[in-house]
Protein backbone atom coordinates (compact mmCIF):
# COMPACT_ATOMS: atom_id res chain seq x y z
CA UNK A 1 0.00 0.00 0.00
CA UNK A 2 1.63 3.15 -1.25
CA UNK A 3 0.79 6.75 0.86
CA UNK A 4 1.50 9.89 -0.57
CA UNK A 5 2.81 12.85 1.13
CA UNK A 6 2.94 16.10 -0.52
CA UNK A 7 5.41 18.34 1.56
CA UNK A 8 4.40 22.26 0.90
CA UNK A 9 6.98 24.24 2.05
CA UNK A 10 5.80 27.84 3.27
CA UNK A 11 5.52 30.85 1.15
CA UNK A 12 7.61 33.77 1.14
CA UNK A 13 7.13 35.39 4.64
CA UNK A 14 9.14 38.69 5.99
CA UNK A 15 11.28 37.66 8.84
CA UNK A 16 10.28 39.98 12.15
CA UNK A 17 12.38 39.21 15.43
CA UNK A 18 10.19 37.22 18.24
CA UNK A 19 7.10 36.52 15.55
CA UNK A 20 8.18 33.24 14.78
CA UNK A 21 4.23 31.41 14.90
CA UNK A 22 2.60 34.61 14.10
CA UNK A 23 4.21 35.97 10.99
CA UNK A 24 2.05 35.78 8.06
CA UNK A 25 2.85 35.65 4.14
CA UNK A 26 4.39 38.46 2.42
CA UNK A 27 2.14 39.49 -0.61
CA UNK A 28 4.72 37.35 -2.83
CA UNK A 29 3.80 34.45 -0.82
CA UNK A 30 0.63 35.48 -0.92
CA UNK A 31 -0.02 34.68 -4.42
CA UNK A 32 2.27 31.71 -4.30
CA UNK A 33 -0.17 30.22 -1.98
CA UNK A 34 -3.00 30.68 -4.19
CA UNK A 35 -0.82 29.02 -6.59
CA UNK A 36 0.04 26.07 -4.61
CA UNK A 37 -3.55 25.41 -4.35
CA UNK A 38 -4.25 25.69 -7.92
CA UNK A 39 -1.32 23.41 -8.83
CA UNK A 40 -2.49 20.47 -5.90
CA UNK A 41 -6.22 20.93 -6.19
CA UNK A 42 -6.82 18.34 -9.17
CA UNK A 43 -4.87 15.64 -6.87
CA UNK A 44 -6.43 13.24 -4.67
CA UNK A 45 -5.97 14.61 -1.42
CA UNK A 46 -7.79 12.77 1.87
CA UNK A 47 -6.04 14.97 4.69
CA UNK A 48 -3.96 18.58 5.20
CA UNK A 49 -1.84 18.91 8.07
CA UNK A 50 0.40 21.52 9.00
CA UNK A 51 2.82 23.05 11.57
CA UNK A 52 1.41 25.30 13.79
CA UNK A 53 2.91 28.36 12.35
CA UNK A 54 0.76 31.14 10.53
CA UNK A 55 3.33 30.92 6.90
CA UNK A 56 2.58 27.60 6.73
CA UNK A 57 -1.22 27.11 7.75
CA UNK A 58 -1.56 30.17 5.47
CA UNK A 59 0.09 28.36 2.27
CA UNK A 60 -2.12 25.38 2.23
CA UNK A 61 -5.19 27.11 3.58
CA UNK A 62 -6.78 28.02 0.11
CA UNK A 63 -6.13 24.17 -1.21
CA UNK A 64 -8.09 23.39 2.06
CA UNK A 65 -10.66 25.75 1.20
CA UNK A 66 -10.68 24.63 -2.43
CA UNK A 67 -11.16 21.20 -1.94
CA UNK A 68 -13.49 21.50 1.87
CA UNK A 69 -10.57 20.25 4.05
CA UNK A 70 -10.10 20.96 7.82
CA UNK A 71 -6.04 21.59 8.35
CA UNK A 72 -5.51 19.24 11.46
CA UNK A 73 -2.48 21.20 13.10
CA UNK A 74 0.77 19.11 14.39
CA UNK A 75 2.85 20.95 17.10
CA UNK A 76 5.85 18.93 16.08
CA UNK A 77 6.05 19.98 12.71
CA UNK A 78 6.95 22.95 13.88
CA UNK A 79 10.24 24.89 11.97
CA UNK A 80 13.27 23.58 14.15
CA UNK A 81 14.45 26.38 16.85
CA UNK A 82 18.17 27.25 15.75
CA UNK A 83 19.16 29.30 19.24
CA UNK A 84 17.13 30.08 21.76
CA UNK A 85 15.79 34.23 22.36
CA UNK A 86 18.99 34.48 24.66
CA UNK A 87 21.21 33.66 21.57
CA UNK A 88 20.03 35.46 18.52
CA UNK A 89 21.67 34.99 15.46
CA UNK A 90 22.15 38.08 13.02
CA UNK A 91 20.85 37.13 9.88
CA UNK A 92 24.07 36.94 8.93
CA UNK A 93 25.07 33.89 11.44
CA UNK A 94 22.31 32.35 10.40
CA UNK A 95 23.59 30.17 7.23
CA UNK A 96 26.67 29.03 9.34
CA UNK A 97 24.70 28.33 12.25
CA UNK A 98 22.11 26.02 10.01
CA UNK A 99 25.23 24.42 8.48
CA UNK A 100 26.91 24.00 11.84
CA UNK A 101 23.71 21.80 13.21
CA UNK A 102 23.79 20.01 10.01
CA UNK A 103 27.61 18.57 9.97
CA UNK A 104 26.67 17.50 13.66
CA UNK A 105 23.42 16.23 14.36
CA UNK A 106 24.43 16.03 18.38
CA UNK A 107 25.11 20.12 18.34
CA UNK A 108 22.89 22.67 19.45
CA UNK A 109 22.99 26.55 20.31
CA UNK A 110 22.13 27.65 23.42
CA UNK A 111 18.38 27.30 23.65
CA UNK A 112 18.08 25.57 20.18
CA UNK A 113 17.27 21.95 18.49
CA UNK A 114 20.40 19.66 17.24
CA UNK A 115 19.08 17.75 13.83
CA UNK A 116 18.73 14.63 16.30
CA UNK A 117 16.32 16.58 18.56
CA UNK A 118 14.12 18.43 15.89
CA UNK A 119 14.29 15.33 13.52
CA UNK A 120 13.21 12.68 16.38
CA UNK A 121 9.89 14.95 17.36
CA UNK A 122 9.16 15.03 13.72
CA UNK A 123 9.52 11.63 12.85
CA UNK A 124 7.18 10.29 15.84
CA UNK A 125 4.23 12.53 14.18
CA UNK A 126 5.25 11.30 10.92
CA UNK A 127 5.30 7.94 11.33
CA UNK A 128 1.67 8.32 13.32
CA UNK A 129 0.52 10.28 10.20
CA UNK A 130 1.79 7.01 8.02
CA UNK A 131 -0.26 4.77 10.49
CA UNK A 132 -3.13 6.80 10.42
CA UNK A 133 -3.46 8.11 6.39
CA UNK A 134 -2.19 4.43 5.13
CA UNK A 135 -2.76 4.20 1.56
CA UNK A 136 -3.66 7.98 1.66
CA UNK A 137 -2.53 11.15 0.06
CA UNK A 138 -1.82 13.78 2.65
CA UNK A 139 -0.13 17.37 2.49
CA UNK A 140 1.12 18.45 4.73
CA UNK A 141 2.41 22.47 5.56
CA UNK A 142 5.62 22.29 6.26
CA UNK A 143 8.93 24.70 6.65
CA UNK A 144 12.32 23.78 4.60
CA UNK A 145 14.16 22.74 7.71
CA UNK A 146 11.66 19.99 9.33
CA UNK A 147 11.06 19.36 5.40
CA UNK A 148 14.45 18.51 4.92
CA UNK A 149 15.14 16.58 8.65
CA UNK A 150 11.96 14.67 7.97
CA UNK A 151 13.07 13.03 4.12
CA UNK A 152 16.41 12.75 6.02
CA UNK A 153 14.73 10.25 8.16
CA UNK A 154 14.34 7.97 4.65
CA UNK A 155 17.40 9.36 2.82
CA UNK A 156 20.38 10.55 3.92
CA UNK A 157 21.18 12.70 0.46
CA UNK A 158 18.20 15.07 2.20
CA UNK A 159 21.40 17.55 4.21
CA UNK A 160 22.29 20.81 4.24
CA UNK A 161 22.81 21.16 0.66
CA UNK A 162 19.47 20.11 -0.20
CA UNK A 163 17.67 22.58 2.45
CA UNK A 164 19.68 25.15 1.12
CA UNK A 165 18.16 24.49 -2.56
CA UNK A 166 14.29 24.31 -1.42
CA UNK A 167 12.59 27.52 -2.20
CA UNK A 168 9.22 29.66 -0.84
CA UNK A 169 7.06 27.98 -1.30
CA UNK A 170 8.10 24.74 -2.61
CA UNK A 171 6.49 21.05 -3.22
CA UNK A 172 7.46 17.66 -3.01
CA UNK A 173 5.53 14.24 -3.78
CA UNK A 174 7.29 11.75 -1.94
CA UNK A 175 5.61 8.04 -2.08
CA UNK A 176 6.04 5.53 1.06
CA UNK A 177 5.62 1.78 1.28
CA UNK A 178 6.03 0.10 4.09
CA UNK A 179 8.34 2.95 5.68
CA UNK A 180 10.56 3.19 3.14
CA UNK A 181 10.82 6.24 0.46
CA UNK A 182 9.84 4.45 -2.87
CA UNK A 183 10.39 8.01 -5.09
CA UNK A 184 10.57 11.64 -4.83
CA UNK A 185 9.27 14.20 -7.02
CA UNK A 186 9.45 17.95 -6.98
CA UNK A 187 6.19 19.29 -8.41
CA UNK A 188 7.79 23.14 -7.27
CA UNK A 189 10.56 25.31 -7.00
CA UNK A 190 12.08 28.66 -8.90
Amino acid sequence: MITTLYWVRHADSPYIPGMERTRGLSSKGTADAAQVAKRLRDERIDAIISSPYERAIATVKGLADALHLEIAVEEDLRERQVAGETHRLAIDQFLSAKRAVYEDWNYSFPGGESSRQAQSRAVRVLTRLLEQHAGESIVIGTHGDIMTLMMNHFDPRYNYAFWQSTTMPDIYRLRIERQKLTDVTRLWGY
